[in-house]
């Protein structure tokens, strides 16, 4: 198929289950990146996502699942979800793929694209770009936000033939697509290794990002101090110009979602009936764990008691110091028991998910942001790195980062203004917290320069990255096409 172009602009068609308006971290990637280049190519997206939309040069197209709602929300509410989890594979959006392939089929005849171009999670949606590029003999490129075989994402399988079937699945993608993307260099090194030395330079780099105007520095009081975190030589502490700040509290701010609600109910809860033994048995039956995470560090179980303990310290700080969460999806209910549970219900408040449009501003009204992924109990390196990582990089916020090493701890290790301490060191983040809300409570907020990483961050550069790969898929499936 040879492909048409509008104007100077080359067509291409991308699949992205979740797009904007979504507040996924896979939406926001695909959003920023085709709005990038959407300036250079005539983009058309195939998404599930409905709702209002900002001006915008990317035309959306929406294919509805065919997912059985009814018959789901009935199996979950009878506690048969063990069953979905054995048998819906290799995730609920499965049912997307029949309906996307359907109108995937009739844009790529109408749009002649140059190539497919296919965001994932959830992971369904690459079998239809599989489909899309075998109808169409079109070039493939993947874009993997986080590896099915990753163990941060996917400590555990319903059983041991569902993690062989996703280390399948993965290794298939790798070797229909043309070029193939991942976020994270540890997550990809694993995939490499396993690959054919044909195939592994298949594999590239182009980690998420974040744009610059939607992140100016917040003022604050007083000239800012010039010493550093103690991790960090070349840190350039900065104080904003503009109106001062309020002094009366210290504000610590997470955005996104934490998992750990249940892990910590249940850490804290007297021990389980009979009746609860065996379905949480019948639960686990034939579970294949690869990795043990304590998910009680993706709580604010550890900060909670951390501010408590400075304000232990500093009594005149009652009521000062406090911690939102911003992007909570869970239950109030089940938040407010867990906080009850782990005793921080005084310094740790849950608000709801927040458009994408407002996290610069929350994150500029902080004093601190915190960023957390779960422990590793067997103290290996981790390969998740959080898509926030970015985001508070763009700000002029200092960052407390409650880490397992790995990718997101070598990303952060020397940059600006950023405080790394392991998920459970409560003496630590009770020093930073002490340190910097001191530090505002005597007129020098702190706020430290990152400029020099805009560049770096920007997705205006990841689309010149994104955009290479795309180019680079286009050429080799020419070659292969043109081979003898």
């Amino acid at each position: 198929m040879t492909p048409l172009h509008s104007g100077e602009r080359p067509a291409l068609l991308c699949i992205s289950q979740s797009f904007a308006p979504d507040t996924t971290p896979t939406a926001i990637r695909a959003s920023k990146l085709l709005e990038q280049l959407s300036a250079r190519w005539d983009i058309t997206v195939l998404s599930e996502a409905d709702g209002l939309r900002g001006d915008s040069r990317v035309k959306v197209e929406i294919a509805r699942s065919w997912r059985p709602r009814k018959l789901l929300a009935s199996l979950r509410r009878m506690r048969l979800s063990k069953l979905l989890e054995l048998g819906m594979w290799p995730d609920e959006s499965i049912f997307w793929v029949a309906p996307a392939v359907l109108a995937g089929r009739r844009l790529s005849c109408a749009r002649r694209p140059a190539a497919i171009v296919v965001f994932m999670m959830p992971y369904s949606a690459g079998l239809a770009g599989i489909a899309l590029s075998r109808l169409t003999r079109l070039p493939l490129i993947l874009n993997l936000d986080d590896s099915p075989t990753c163990t941060d994402m996917h400590p555990h399988f319903p059983t041991r033939l569902h993690y062989r079937l996703a280390k399948w699945l993965e290794d298939l993608y790798v070797r229909r697509a043309d070029e193939v993307i991942y976020v994270s260099e540890t997550n990809l090194e694993a995939v490499r290794s396993r690959q054919p030395e044909d195939v592994a330079g298949k594999l590239h780099l182009v980690r998420y990002g974040a744009d610059a105007e939607d992140f100016l520095p917040r003022a604050v009081d007083g000239e800012a101090a010039h010493d550093e975190p103690p991790h960090d030589d070349t840190a350039r502490e900065q104080a904003p110009v503009g109106p001062p700040a309020p002094q009366e509290r210290f504000e610590i701010a997470y955005v996104g979602a934490m998992s750990g609600w249940w892990a910590l109910i249940e850490a804290h809860a007297p021990p389980p009936g009979v009746l609860k033994r065996l379905y949480n048995a019948w639960l686990r039956l034939g579970r294949y764990e690869r990795m043990m995470l304590d998910q009680r560090t993706s709580s604010p179980e550890v900060i909670g008691h951390a501010i408590l303990d400075a304000l232990a310290e500093h009594p005149d700080w009652a009521g000062r110091v406090g911690l939102t969460l911003h992007g909570n999806p869970y239950a109030a209910d089940v938040v407010a028991q867990a906080l009850a549970s782990a005793g921080v219900q005084d310094v740790v408040t849950a608000r709801d998910p927040v458009a994408h449009a407002q996290v610069a501003g929350i994150l500029a009204g902080a004093d601190l942001l915190f960023l957390t992924l779960p422990g590793r109990t067997d103290g290996s390196r981790g390969g998740r790195i959080s898509a926030k990582t970015y985001e508070y990089l763009m700000t002029d916020r200092p960052i407390l980062a409650a880490l397992p090493r790995g990718e997101n701890w070598d990303y952060l290790v020397d940059k600006p203004g950023v405080w790394l301490v392991e998920p459970h060191d409560q003496e630590r983040m009770r020093e930073v917290i002490a340190e910097l809300a001191g530090a505002k409570f005597a007129g020098s907020a702190r706020a430290f320069d990152r400029s020099e990483l805009a560049e770096e961050l920007s997705y205006e550069g990841r689309a010149v990255e994104f955009e290479a790969v795309v180019k680079a898929g286009i050429d080799r499936a020419g070659g292969r096409r043109h081979a003898p």
